[in-house]
């Protein structure tokens, strides 16, 4: 019984990692929908941890709740968002190499980017076609998610100034998959000390009970 347990346990630690990335992770028709504005806004998916349930628990345990919410939703979006944005400024930089104006690069990105970046330029044209200035949409783009500021100022100067965007555009996805790369390889270091509860309460338990145990049992049973 100990050793299912154990392994049971064992199961749920190597899982969980897979688990929670299924249910984060949207499909890339559900971004499509969102980003083309088919979706109203109050179907759009939620994270568990945003649950109304959850915030609508009473007095000092619900503002702790949402607190805990609030940042995991940002810590979470910020991952996304590294994870997407090196694709999002190629797709930017091949579209505006192509001739189209920094709107009209958007509004191509906004068709193929990854699916959380496709629904924040989904927005921004949405707001445009709403009659919004883009250089207006942009700023709140930016003062959403503060990582895609570097962006918008290269996509706004190119808008307001002419000024050719190309190449920032290149070489703000290449840094960007640089800190992405440290990202990877800060979080590659944290394994070992991750691996120490699973190793010390779950496989070595198991590995004294199916070979330390029956072997002490078999000594004193010769005796």
């Amino acid at each position: 019984m100990i050793v299912v347990v154990l392994a049971l346990g064992w199961a749920a630690v190597v899982s969980a990692p897979v688990v929670r990335r299924a249910r984060w992770a949207p499909s890339r028709a559900r971004a499509s929908e969102l980003a083309s504005g088919s979706v109203p806004p109050h179907d759009r998916p939620r994270e568990a941890w945003s649950s109304r349930a959850l915030r609508r628990l009473p007095g000092t345990a619900g503002r702790v709740v949402t607190g805990v919410a609030h940042r995991h939703e940002a810590r979470h979006l910020e991952e996304v968002v590294a994870r997407e944005l090196p694709v999002t400024v190629d797709l930017l930089a091949v579209a505006v190499g192509a001739g189209c104006t920094p709107f009209l690069a958007v509004d191509a990105a906004a068709r193929w980017s990854p699916p959380e970046l496709a629904t924040r330029l989904g927005e921004v044209r949405r707001a445009c076609g709403l009659g919004r200035a883009f250089a207006d949409a942009l700023d709140d783009l930016a003062t959403g998610i503060p990582a895609l500021q570097p962006l918008s100022d290269a996509l706004l100067a190119s808008d307001r100034f002419g000024a050719p965007v190309g190449d920032a555009l290149v070489r703000l996805a290449a840094e960007q998959r640089t800190a992405l790369r440290r990202r990877a390889e800060a979080r590659a270091r944290t394994v070992p000390v991750r691996l120490l509860f699973p190793l010390v309460f779950l496989v070595l338990p198991a590995f004294g009970l199916l070979t330390v145990v029956p072997a002490i049992f078999g000594g004193l049973g010769g005796i």
